[in-house]
C-alpha cells in the first residue's frame, strides 16, 4: 500500500467523515499495526489488543469530524487507542487499591544492559502484572503525571505511585534475569 502524506491523509479523512467504507478500509489497513502496537503496550493478549483496536476504529470512525487534520493523525490515534485500553482495562478487571504503604527508593546504580531490542523491553514488560505495566506505561512512556493516571484509571494516587514503584522494582530483577549484561546481540 503506499503511504499516504498530509494531502492524501485529509481526502481519506474527509472519505471516512462521508462513511464510505472504502476510505475507512485504507485508514484501517494504513494505521493497524501502528495501533495494535499501542494496544500491546497496555494489553498482556493479544486477543484484548485486537478488542481494543477494533473499539478504537470504531470511535474513530464515530468521531473523524473532530480530527484536526493540521495535526498528525498518529497522536490522535494513539491518545484513542490509550484511552479505549484504560476503558478496557476498567471494564474487565479489578483493581487493587494500595494506599498508605510506604516506599523504598531503590538504589539507582546506573546497570544499563545496552544490547536490548525493542521487542525485548516489550516482552519483559509483558512480564509485569497487568496493572504495574499500564501506569508504567502511561507514566513512564507516555508522560502522564499521577494525577492524570489516577482519574484516567480511578485508583488513588498513592496506588499509581506504588504500582509503579513496584513495576521499576521488578523490571531491574527481571532484565538481569532474563539478559546476561556481558552476552553480545
Amino acid at each position: 500500500m503506499e503511504s499516504i502524506n498530509e494531502d492524501n491523509l485529509a481526502f481519506i479523512v474527509q472519505g471516512c467523515i462521508k462513511k464510505k467504507e472504502k476510505y475507512q478500509e485504507i485508514l484501517y489497513k494504513k494505521f493497524f499495526g501502528y495501533a495494535l502496537s499501542v494496544a500491546l503496550m497496555y494489553n498482556h493478549q493479544r486477543s484484548e489488543a485486537l478488542e481494543v483496536v477494533n473499539d478504537s476504529f470504531m470511535k474513530i470512525f464515530s468521531n473523524i469530524g473532530k480530527y484536526d487534520v493540521s495535526k498528525p493523525f498518529t497522536g490522535w490515534l494513539r491518545k484513542i487507542v490509550i484511552n479505549t485500553s484504560i476503558d478496557y482495562l476498567r471494564r474487565n478487571k479489578n483493581f487493587l487499591f494500595i494506599e498508605n504503604e510506604k516506599l523504598t527508593i531503590p538504589d539507582e546504580t546506573p546497570n544499563a544492559i545496552s544490547h536490548i531490542t525493542a521487542q525485548e523491553i516489550v516482552k519483559i514488560l509483558n512480564l509485569l502484572p497487568h496493572f504495574h505495566k499500564t501506569v508504567f506505561c502511561l507514566y513512564e512512556i507516555e508522560g502522564y503525571s499521577h494525577e492524570e493516571i489516577s482519574e484516567q484509571l480511578g485508583i488513588p494516587v498513592s496506588s499509581s505511585r506504588v504500582y509503579l514503584t513496584r513495576a521499576k522494582k521488578q523490571l531491574r530483577e527481571l532484565l538481569p534475569a532474563n539478559f546476561d549484561a556481558d552476552d553480545e546481540k
